[in-house]
């Protein structure tokens, strides 16, 4: 039936995150991008973000929007995830062949397909348009390939096992593990982004819209 769960990093502690190495010709625009962010926060300027644009945060973001609940809903052959955050919708088609990269086109969820292997649902998703800030801000190709295991680790943790396949940016795959409780009888709520009153100015920084 229906689960509603929200990450939560100290129930069942998922493993660490792997090494993160980029491809030298990424690398340093990436390192230099961070550190502009880490010193533009201390000025108390944020940099943007999908949440200051009202852009979606699309995958593999949205599995990990701070710690907004997320819905998973089984049907015949189809699962479908729903965040309370901006409510982004995914959904993942059961024990159908995956479509080439190619083929798909670009969004920001990309095509995703699932089969289970035991207790574990695989899910492999492609199609992740290259203007969709990846994970910790991670540039990607149209190639990137996202693998999740999503698995019971207790009868309320579920564990999300996410594995970023990017030939083009990446020296090797990225893993990392998001963690989730079970919200017995939690019913989701509406979040919208509108009246939004930050933007972002021709400078690259976040400001304030005052008054009407």
């Amino acid at each position: 039936g229906r689960i509603t769960a929200t990450v939560r990093a100290f129930l069942r502690m998922p493993p660490p995150a792997g090494p993160l190495r980029l491809k030298p010709e990424y690398a340093k625009d990436y390192e230099a991008r961070r550190a502009a962010e880490t010193e533009a926060t201390r000025r108390g300027e944020p940099p943007a973000s999908a949440a200051v644009l009202c852009n979606p945060y699309g995958m593999p973001r949205m599995m990990a929007v701070a710690s907004y609940p997320i819905e998973i809903l089984p049907t015949p052959g189809q699962i479908t995830i729903v965040t309370e955050a901006f409510s982004e919708v995914r959904r993942v088609y059961l024990d159908q062949p995956q479509l080439p990269a190619d083929e798909v086109p670009p969004g920001y969820y990309g095509h995703s397909v699932g089969r289970w292997e035991g207790d574990t649902l695989i899910v492999d998703t492609v199609g992740i348009k290259e203007s969709v800030p990846g994970y910790n801000g991670l540039p990607h190709s149209s190639q990137m390939r996202i693998v999740e295991r999503f698995r019971l680790v207790a009868p309320d943790v579920l564990h999300d096992q996410i594995t970023i396949h990017d030939p083009i940016v990446l020296e090797q795959p990225l893993t990392y593990t998001l963690g989730y409780r079970r919200l017995p009888g939690y019913k989701m709520v509406e979040f919208v982004c509108e009246n939004n009153r930050e933007y972002v100015d021709e400078q690259g920084r976040v400001r304030m819209r005052l008054g009407k």
